[in-house]
């Protein structure tokens, strides 16, 4: 659809008012643009929730609302939602041949309700002139707003990013965003026109007075920096911003006049609207005790009938001092202000803001093509596009104050933040269970959480607590239980990290520890060492299971064979074999013990009268750990039937199309005509009195994890149901598609998104192997997919017939990519092929097999990939 019909249709009819019919026909859908581009477009009425978070790993975040508008500052190391700077906003003035000059707001109309006592309040300058439609689409690290207004004789756009460059952790964690506002002129004659950017100083937070804007020029960057002098470079709340131009005619206010009432916001606006310029203040005074000062600068340009004029801005922010403000809480906030200063990463890499803003606008062409490449790569997945935008979406999560890098260049996290505080911290290991993108794309940072794992959290007993303090050398947190599920998850999470690294003096260095946090479980959970955790298994559900159960189980079942293999990679051969045998052990008995003839069930016989348990239930985690033994790699735990009947089971009993008739005293995540995955039914009865607490709820990180299995088993509807299900949770009115919560906002178990990919493309890699693996779970004639390791990553795209597959593996960035070993499913087909593998058109010399459906490709010598390279295998019959 060309631009013009897009303009078209959307002036056909008012936003305001809409009809249910009407409103259902704008609900949220994906479109492609000109080169697949894919975008996930929102209109009103589903654009209120809306914010997409900018900002860089570990750095904070601020979002872009719908309409177009600056929400929810998160800057300054600590969750913010609602906190809006006044004043603070894009503006658009424009004078055409024949029309009078015009000044507005970069943003849509305000819709309705209109709250507030005292009227609507004015931090965005609520009543400016605005466009009359608009139109968000998101696509991450890419938004777009598109504004349309017949009074404007522009085509107005806005294009945000943040670099996000899979494997480059310090252009991934710039603590700032970047706006390219985009104007083309649809008027036969010219049109005159200037993009506006204004921010508030909030350099120093809540201490008010002190503050000073000063305008600054390097190269072709303009821009007013903002400090405070109230506040020494040790305060927590000591920093500064920055808001900046590449744009080549600029005008601009170090501040605001200031004054009275509503003076400034008068003054400024008359002076802008006059001719789109302002009258120049460069004044770089301090502002008077208790006020601050709004700076602005805008972009100036010419545009002849028919021409495109795009005028980029920076937002950067630079607060180093980040604090532990939690110290003295585990659960529930209780804000201690004299909390230990742990520092922010990007403090020892820039100065201050205007550091960040010159870094990024000198290496902006590479930082953008770099950010491109991965978005392409990731959209050129022939995948289900439900899909695509839940793996996308949620790897924000990691861009949000959920996450933060302290300055010891470790990787933290909550498990999700309030709106004004970090909920849970830190690392829990059993929530951080489900989360594989982290571990996928920036692969060294999730090394560093294994590292404070086991170097720290890890006592000599074995005893791993769940939760870590900050600094390290502060008192460990002194929690009565270890949490079984987290513990084993994170001997599967070393496993991972080891096979996506290559790296065995990783594995070295943990694997002591390593091994007495696996035989920890020998303590309080197998005492019997029988294979099967019947103690007190403390989990992610904060309560205790008893007895055996599925959940514990196969988590412990997979923690077993991964130390087996890791063992025999450090020689600890004994261990080896130990663990082996009692992993088999394990398996026959806790499928003899919990199978009930469909699916998994806890054998505890006061299951019905202990409190919190789950008894006869169906839960919908009770193949978690055999879910993290398919993404690392390890096969099936438990009998391969069983698995599949017992997810099977899981989508036919958990999953509701409506929730209208489901009754939930617990937490309300999902409600009436929503779909949902709940966490536990009992569909044969025998319901404890009071199950295990959230029972009755519907998380998006259990659902993501649930869709992932389905779709490893083939049951790839089943899970694309599922996963629609929750996107259309998350459309844009009802809540924030960039923010699912679960106890706080951008959830980390939500990061379990990540393993839909790879169930999808059947992607595995091992770097001791030097092996890559890929078995696409959708029957089509072309498959591409993304697909990520530890030095690097790129695209795999094959094409199949009856009687020859051609399939090419490019490698896009990183480090060299050596290659031993390329495993391809061809199943059903052939016993035998005729194979060809070469390496950017050189032939490379390979032994072949099929085996149980894979064509095994041993190549006789390692070969390294560069990138911009690509190793194609053409098999015939």
């Amino acid at each position: 659809m060309e631009r013009r019909d897009v303009l078209k249709l959307l002036s056909a009819a008012p936003f305001i008012g809409l009809g249910r019919q009407q409103a259902a026909n704008r609900a949220p859908r994906y479109e492609a643009s000109a080169g697949e581009h894919v975008w996930r477009v929102f209109e009103e009425p589903f654009l209120s929730e809306i914010g997409f978070p900018l900002g860089g790993i570990g750095t904070g975040t601020v979002s872009l609302g719908g309409r177009g508008q600056l929400r929810d500052w998160e800057v300054m190391n600590e969750p913010n939602k609602g906190g809006d700077p006044e004043n603070t906003f894009f503006a658009l003035w424009f004078q055409a041949d024949g029309w009078e000059p015009k000044t507005m707001l970069l943003e849509s109309e305000l819709t309705p309700p209109y709250r507030g006592a005292f009227g609507i309040p004015r931090a965005g300058m609520p009543g400016m002139p605005r466009f009359q439609r608009g139109r968000f689409l998101g696509s991450y690290p890419f938004a777009r707003v598109e504004l349309m207004d017949e009074r404007v004789p522009l085509d107005v756009s806005l294009e945000c990013f943040n670099p996000f460059i899979p494997g480059n952790d310090k252009d991934s964690g710039l603590p700032l965003a970047v706006f390219y506002w985009h104007l083309t002129n649809r008027h036969d004659g010219m049109v005159r026109a200037t993009v506006m950017g204004s921010l508030q100083n909030s350099a120093g937070g809540d201490v008010r007075g002190g503050n000073v804007n000063a305008y600054r020029s390097e190269r072709s960057l303009k821009g007013i920096s903002m400090e405070t002098t109230r506040l020494t470079a040790e305060d927590r709340r000591f920093g500064s911003l920055v808001l900046a131009t590449l744009a080549e005619e600029t005008t601009f206010q170090t501040r605001w006049t200031r004054g009275e009432w509503f003076d400034a916001q008068s003054l400024f606006w008359d002076d802008f609207g006059s001719d789109g310029r302002l009258e120049p203040v460069i004044d770089s005074d301090e502002s008077p005790e208790g006020k601050t000062d709004v700076g602005s600068i805008g972009g100036v340009v010419r545009l002849a009938a028919g021409e495109t004029a795009t005028i980029p801005f920076f937002i950067a922010w630079h607060f180093p001092n980040r604090q532990n403000y939690w110290v003295n809480e585990i659960f529930g906030y209780e804000p201690n202000r004299g909390g230990p200063i742990i520092g922010n990463y990007y403090g020892s890499l820039f100065e201050d803001a205007w550091a960040v803003a010159t870094y990024a606008a000198a290496e902006l062409p590479r930082l953008e093509r770099d950010t491109r490449l991965f978005h392409d790569a990731l959209f050129s997945t022939t995948a289900p596009t439900e899909i695509l935008d839940a793996v996308s979406s949620q790897m924000s999560i990691i861009r949000t104050n959920t996450c933060f890098r302290a300055s010891d260049g470790n990787f933290y996290a909550f498990e999700g933040t309030g709106d004004d505080h970090g909920c849970c911290p830190l690392n829990c290991t059993h929530v951080w269970n489900y989360e594989q993108a982290l571990a996928f794309l920036f692969p060294a940072l999730e090394r560093t959480m294994r590292d404070v794992d086991f170097d720290r959290n890890t006592d000599a007993s074995g005893f791993m607590v769940f939760r870590t303090r900050v600094p390290l050398e502060t008192e460990k947190w002194d929690f009565p239980h270890a949490a079984a599920d987290g513990q084993m998850g994170t001997i599967v999470k070393l496993y991972r990290e080891w096979q996506l690294s290559g790296d065995l003096n990783f594995l070295k260095r943990h694997w002591p520890k390593a091994k007495r946090a696996l035989e920890f479980a020998w303590t309080d959970w197998d005492p019997d060492r029988d294979g099967v955790m019947e103690g007190v298994q403390h989990n992610t559900y904060d309560i205790e299971f008893r007895g055996p159960n599925p959940m514990m189980g196969a988590i412990y079942l997979t923690a077993l064979r991964c130390a087996s293999v890791m063992a025999r990679a450090v020689g600890d051969e004994s261990a080896a074999t130990r663990y082996r045998d009692l992993e088999q052990n394990g398996r026959r008995l806790l499928d003899e013990e919990t199978w009930n003839g469909e699916f998994y069930v806890q054998a505890f016989e006061r299951a019905r009268e202990e409190k919190y348990q789950v008894g006869a239930g169906c839960l919908s985690d009770q193949m978690l750990g055999q879910w993290m033994a398919h993404v690392v790699g390890m096969g099936y735990v438990l009998p391969e039937e069983h698995v599949r009947s017992a997810i099977r089971s899981v989508h036919r009993y958990n999953f509701k199309e409506t929730l209208h008739d489901h009754s939930n005293p617990q937490r309300i995540f999902a409600l009436g005509d929503e779909a949902g995955l709940l966490l536990c039914t009992w569909p044969r009865g025998s319901r404890p009195l009071l199950p295990f607490v959230y029972s009755d709820e519907v998380w998006t990180g259990i659902e993501y994890q649930v869709a992932a299995h389905l779709i490893y088993e083939g049951m790839v509807d089943e899970g694309l149901r599922i996963v629609r299900a929750v996107r259309s949770r998350y459309d844009g009115e009802r809540r924030n598609p960039w923010n699912e919560v679960e106890c706080g906002n951008h959830y980390a178990r939500a990061l379990a998104s990540w393993s839909l990919l790879l169930a999808l493309s059947g992607f595995r890699y091992s770097g001791p192997e030097r092996a890559i693996a890929f078995s696409p779970k959708i029957e089509q004639r072309r498959f591409v997919t993304f697909w990520s390791a530890g030095p690097g990553w790129g695209i795999y795209e094959q094409e199949r017939s009856q009687t020859a597959i051609d399939a090419c593996l490019r490698y896009l960035y990183g480090d060299s990519l050596t290659l031993e070993q390329v495993s391809i499913s061809v199943s059903p087909g052939p016993e035998s092929m005729n194979v060809r593998v070469t390496l950017t058109g050189s032939e490379i010399p390979a032994d072949t097999s099929i085996e149980d459906g894979t064509l095994l490709i041993r190549l006789r010598s390692a070969v390294e990939i560069s990138p911009g390279s690509a190793l194609r295998i053409q098999a015939t019959t």
